[in-house]
């Protein structure tokens, strides 16, 4: 069974209230669809989502959508919106790749400011998933810089999952060696050789590791392993969340140049609000993803192990820093990257 189908979780959500739906009554000029572009690994969390919109969507104005999905890493999705890609909102998981948008005209400069949080309705963080037994005794990211240790994650130049990695174990190191960055240098360089496969990907990098059977570590979001974890239990797979990681927020935004274009905005702008609703936020925290909601987050607190969560902005400086000094042609990461 292919792997996307496996990952669709059988846990049984709550009803939802169609009139928990904001938004006015939907006008006759207005498409009958909108494109959701998003991150890679987001596939089933936004396809029970969709599922649970479009009826509370009919009940409230009486009108029919469909809401179709795209799935990528990130930085290639955006790069396909500014190439034609007729994106109405985008659920991406790295800032930079909206800044990219608003560089190139496609979303206001103002866009953190339209959603709650900062436009981030739910949030992860980079975690591991090990073979059955944990073989390696992989417990912290100083593990994963041992000869005897092979990793599975994205490419950094097209995954933003990737880039949340390559950042939670450059902050990892930055905090053991108090501050030296010539030693965190050679730490994130250690950790990338140590890669046996570069996906372009999240869920390439998942089926490497699971139906490949490569590596001894998968590196991806918790939402992730959580639920390749649920969804092979015949394989024995375990999840290890690091004492320490780094905060993975998961910014969405009305696609303002394609929304406008289309006529798409209301309905571009009630769908994302829709996933601040209670019925959106327990929706994805049943898919594993950490929510903002608190009356959600207490309801599924059970279910998440605890750890310390770094932020970009406190380690370095906030995301203009970060590509400026990492991810920027010629940058940090272009230095240590070392493709196998």
């Amino acid at each position: 069974m292919r792997l996307s189908r496996r990952l669709v979780l059988a846990a049984a959500l709550a009803p939802l209230l169609a009139g928990a739906l904001p938004g006015a009554p939907a006008r006759a000029e207005e498409p009958n669809s909108i494109l959701n572009a998003s991150y890679d690994v987001a596939r089933e969390v936004f396809e029970a989502i969709n599922k649970q919109f479009v009826p509370a969507y009919k009940a409230k104005t009486g009108k029919e959508i469909t809401v179709n999905q795209s799935h990528a890493g990130t930085s290639k999705q955006a790069r396909s919106i500014v190439e034609g890609l007729e994106a109405d909102v985008v659920t991406f998981n790295q800032v930079t790749d909206i800044t990219f948008l608003v560089d190139k005209g496609f979303v206001a400069k103002d866009w953190q400011g339209r959603l709650p949080n900062a436009s981030s309705p739910w949030y992860s963080f980079p975690a591991f998933l090990v073979r059955k037994g944990n073989p390696k005794g992989v417990k912290n990211w100083d593990d994963l810089v041992r000869d005897d240790v092979k990793l599975v994650f994205p490419n950094p130049k097209t995954s933003g999952n990737a880039r949340y990695t390559y950042l939670a174990a450059y902050a990892f190191a930055l905090e053991k060696f108090n501050g030296d960055k010539a030693q965190a240098d050679a730490f994130a360089k250690k950790l990338l050789a140590n890669v046996v496969v570069f996906d372009t990907g999240g869920r390439a990098a998942t089926t490497t590791f699971v139906e490949r059977e490569q590596g001894d570590v998968l590196i991806t979001f918790e939402a992730e392993v959580l639920g390749v974890r649920d969804a092979y239990k015949d394989r024995g797979f375990e999840v290890v969340v690091p004492p320490v990681s780094l905060l993975a927020e998961f910014p969405a935004t009305v696609v303002d140049k394609v929304a406008d274009k289309r006529g798409s905005r209301q309905i571009a702008t009630d769908y994302l609000t829709y996933l601040y609703s209670p019925e959106g936020q327990t929706i994805a925290a049943t898919f594993n993803n950490r929510v903002v909601d608190p009356k959600v987050a207490e309801a599924f607190k059970g279910k998440f192990a605890p750890v310390r969560l770094l932020k970009v902005e406190d380690v370095f400086g906030g995301w203009a820093n970060v590509q400026k000094e990492h991810f920027a042609s010629g940058g940090k990461l272009d230095t240590l990257f070392v493709a196998p």
